[in-house]
């Protein structure tokens, strides 16, 4: 809830209200606790405060729970009972809806979401495809040749004939390259096949995600709050997780530096983001830590739901200022040293133990510590999380296909564009390629004939000269008696006796 002082008004007790600070909202935060204890309700009180400072929001929706944002609440006893408990009503508090766009990777629950592959890049396609050292040293390479030639990288289908390019064409990239070896371009493109399988080629191609539909406000200045449906994407979490690490990419890459402001331009929440930090290679781990820190600097607040504070990199915890624990289970060794660990990220309160609060907590309550106007966190409070606004629970499909419909962005995503690309280039060189061999091939067929032709004109050429050599005498001859043909060779004889005799005596 937000009030006209200027505070988000999140959780309460019988002592205080608990605020966050708008202007410390950028500063990152997190939500942990166990399974059932109440993350996905904190994510909607502090999804609708953000909405109604007039700040967009950008969730993923785990379970289709968050939908019911849409809707106004009260449908819960459980929360009208909080609302009576603590006479919310005479703090401002009234049941509202906010307004919504519905996104969905494979378009069926919102707005088709697409990236290209060029936009995505190498890194995160590396980790998205689970390649080795070399093969994403290899896929690197094919990047770096797409964007030498001015070749456009969109869906897999182009990705894929970029690979068959080059591996057919390898010996011509070598020495400005290196090596590019057949088995790694065999294993991307066994990997590719294998995202296709699992409903990558949906998410990738135009029209890409313009950041710009994300940061809205409606006509009463209530910021949108963009609802990814997920539950289908978490089949596929390495596609959940590298669409969500692109897109706060591309905020990073697009979005001015605006220094310190009143509030946040968007707020952006990463849920299961135990799932983002698994496996992570080092490399995109220090690019993620880099976003996370230079983020906030253009207005964008990340926050981090996960089961549990060590569920995130110590570097990038200790850049999540704004926190709410919600309930620990302290039941095995790693259970008890989990709550220690969780326990020591806050700042303590002398009234309790913060360890002992964290397994003692019950549904909607949890530990809060938000910045102060310091930037310093505020000793940790015990709390009952504000019931939301909005309606627990999903919409119905109905309710959530008006709501696409209605939307000014419909028809926009609905529609795939397919312009010309690698694909289209690569594959008209291939069959300009393969018409030039069969052009030079018969080109060569026919010199081979020519000379065969040749050599058989010279063959019959000279048989026709030794024809006509046998037929001096024997066309002479031919006719002519045989005593006529006697003299004659007696004749010839004799002349080439003397011949060879007078030439004999000539030298004696």
């Amino acid at each position: 809830m937000f009030d006209n002082q200027y505070r988000a008004f999140i959780a309460i007790n019988d002592e205080k209200e608990i605020c966050m600070l708008p202007k410390m909202a950028n500063r990152h935060g997190l939500i942990t606790g166990a399974t059932g204890t109440g993350k996905t309700v904190s994510l909607q009180v502090l999804a609708e405060t953000f909405s109604n400072m007039g700040v967009p929001v950008f969730a993923a929706d785990m379970k289709g729970d968050l939908s019911g944002i849409a809707k106004a609440g009260g449908n819960k006893e459980s929360v009208t009972k909080r609302v009576a408990q603590f006479k919310l009503a005479d703090k401002g508090f009234e049941y509202d809806t906010s307004p919504v766009q519905f996104w969905d990777v494979f378009g069926e629950q919102g707005h088709p979401v697409r990236a290209t592959i060029s936009g995505l890049g190498p890194l995160l396609l590396e980790r998205l495809l689970m390649l080795n050292e070399t093969q994403g040293a290899v896929l690197n390479v094919v990047f770096k040749i797409a964007d030498d030639n001015g070749l456009l990288l969109i869906d897999l289908k182009d990705l894929q004939k970029m690979l068959q390019y080059v591996g057919d064409n390898r010996s011509q990239f070598t020495t400005k390259y290196g090596n590019i070896s057949t088995q790694s371009i065999g294993a991307i493109q066994r990997n590719l096949a294998r995202l296709e399988s699992e409903g990558g080629n949906v998410f990738f191609g135009e029209p890409e995600i313009n950041i710009t539909d994300l940061i809205k406000t409606d006509n009463r200045g209530k910021g949108i709050v963009n609802i990814l449906a997920a539950d289908k994407l978490m089949n596929s979490p390495r596609i959940y997780t590298t669409f969500l690490l692109w897109l706060l990419s591309d905020l990073f890459e697009n979005m001015p530096e605006v220094g310190d402001l009143e509030k946040p331009k968007l707020v952006f929440f990463f849920d299961e983001a135990h799932m983002l930090f698994n496996d992570m290679p080092k490399s995109l781990l220090e690019k993620v830590e880099q976003i996370i820190r230079l983020i906030r600097s253009k207005g964008i607040g990340v926050y981090f739901i996960s089961q549990n504070p060590i569920d995130i990199p110590e570097t990038i915890l200790g850049q999540l200022g704004n926190r709410i624990q919600h309930a620990l289970r302290a039941y095995t060794p790693n259970d008890q040293k989990a709550v220690k660990v969780a326990a020591k990220t806050f700042r303590p309160n002398p009234k309790f133990d913060t360890e002992t609060a964290i397994t003692e907590l019950g549904t909607g309550e949890a530990l809060v510590s938000f910045l102060d106007e310091k930037g310093a966190p505020s000793p940790v409070e015990r709390a009952f999380i504000l019931p939301p606004e909005g309606q627990i629970g999903p919409v119905t499909p109905q309710e959530r296909m008006h709501t696409i419909q209605s939307s000014l962005l419909y028809g926009i995503y609905e529609k795939e564009i397919d312009r010309i690309s690698a694909f289209e280039i690569i594959s008209e060189k291939m069959e300009a390629d393969d018409l030039q061999k069969q052009q030079l091939e018969q080109q060569k067929q026919m010199e081979i004939q020519r000379r065969k032709d040749e050599k058989a004109m010279r063959e019959a050429e000279k048989q026709k000269r030794a024809a006509k050599k046998d037929d001096v005498f024997g066309g002479l001859l031919k006719g002519v008696g045989k005593s006529v043909t006697r003299n004659i060779s007696n004749q010839l004889g004799r002349t080439i006796s003397r011949t060879i005799l007078g030439t004999f005596f000539g030298k004696k």
